[in-house]
């Protein structure tokens, strides 16, 4: 699958939800190590070891990733470890991060928890990814 970025962010809300874009929730006790993929929105709210690639990404607190996420949209309330390559983030009050989260736009919320880097890139470095490159 390729992935591509659309010009106009989608917020990752129950607006979208309504909307009818396809969205899929992993629940609090489901743990999920390998690849997952999908079009639409993904709300993680167990844990997910591996990669991830979807248009619009929330972890929800008290959910935790430990590896890659490429979306075009992220939301993190919960635990994270390792690489998000997204042009449009959000760390709410309640994330913790620890690794890299390459964006264009970031929003960080007074509380967060931040153990790593956050480096800029323009948008048109996102639209080329197709999966998160290799370290």
């Amino acid at each position: 699958m390729s992935f591509t970025l659309r010009r106009q962010p989608a917020a990752a809300t129950p607006d979208s939800e309504r909307s009818g874009a396809s969205v899929s929730h992993l629940g609090k006790s489901l743990t999920v190590t390998g690849f997952l993929e999908t079009k639409g929105e993904l709300h993680v709210h167990g844990t997910v070891k591996g990669q991830i690639i979807a248009d619009s990404f929330v972890l929800a607190i008290g959910g935790f990733v430990d590896g890659d996420i490429l979306a075009r949209d992220v939301r993190i309330g919960g635990k994270f470890n390792g690489r998000i390559f997204a042009p449009n983030v959000a760390l709410d009050s309640s994330a913790e991060i620890t690794g890299r989260v390459f964006h264009t736009n970031v929003t960080v919320a007074s509380g967060a928890r931040i153990d790593g880097r956050m480096p800029w890139r323009p948008v048109n470095f996102f639209e080329s990814l197709s999966h998160p490159p290799e370290e």
